[in-house]
C-alpha cells in the first residue's frame, strides 16, 4: 500500500491559503484520476483510493497535528508514504521532491516524524515564498494566494504525483520535476 498525504487545514477559513497547497495538489491529482475524496465515518481524514493500493489522504486534524492520521494506517512503512506540503524556502511556482530529511521547521512534518518515529518518507514541497517584510510567518502561510505562480506549483506537484501513481520511480520524478517551472 502507498499512502499519499496532502497537508493543510480543514474548513473554508483556510481554503486557498498558502498552507493548504498540499490539499490543493492532492485534490487536483484526485480529479485527474476521477476519484473523490470522502470523509470516513468518525475519522479525522478524507480519502480516495486510486487503483488497487494507492490512498490519497487529507488529514483533517489541522496542520500541526497531521501525524495523528497515522493511527488509521498502522503498518504503512515510512518509505511507502509521500507527503505534499508548502515550503517557504522555494519561490511560488517551483517544487522540490526529496526522500527523507528533517522537518525544516514545518509543524506538519514535525508531527508526522514524531508519530512515525522516522523521517524516511518522500516529500513534495510546493514553493510559497517568504513573507514580505513586516508580515509574520503565520500570517503569510495562512493568507490566501490565488497567484498564477502558486497555482503552477500546485499543478506541477499534482503532475509529479500522477507520474508516481502511474509507476515512475521517485528518482525519475525527482529528475523530471525538481526546481523546474511547469512551462
Amino acid at each position: 500500500m502507498q499512502l499519499i498525504l496532502g497537508l493543510g487545514n480543514p474548513g473554508t477559513k483556510y481554503a486557498n491559503s498558502r498552507h493548504n497547497v498540499g490539499f490543493d495538489a492532492l485534490e487536483a491529482c484526485a480529479a485527474f484520476f476521477q476519484v473523490h475524496l470522502r470523509k470516513r465515518c468518525f475519522r479525522l481524514y478524507r480519502q480516495a483510493k486510486v487503483g488497487g493500493s494507492v490512498f490519497l489522504v487529507e488529514p483533517l486534524t489541522y496542520m500541526n497535528n497531521s501525524g495523528e492520521v497515522m493511527q488509521y494506517f498502522l503498518g504503512v512503512k515510512p518509505e511507502d508514504i509521500v507527503v505534499v506540503c508548502d515550503q517557504m524556502d522555494l519561490p511560488p511556482g517551483l517544487i522540490r521532491i526529496r526522500r527523507g530529511g528533517g522537518s525544516a521547521g514545518h509543524n506538519g512534518l514535525k508531527s508526522l516524524i514524531g508519530v512515525l518515529g522516522s523521517s524516511d518518507f518522500t516529500r513534495i514541497y510546493i514553493g510559497i515564498g517568504r513573507p514580505a517584510e513586516g508580515v509574520s510567518v503565520v500570517d503569510h502561510v495562512l493568507s490566501r494566494d490565488s497567484s498564477l505562480a502558486l497555482q503552477e506549483g500546485v499543478m506541477l506537484a499534482s503532475a509529479a504525483l500522477q507520474d508516481m501513481i502511474k509507476g515512475k520511480s521517485t528518482e525519475e520524478v525527482m529528475l523530471a520535476y525538481n526546481r523546474r517551472n511547469r512551462s
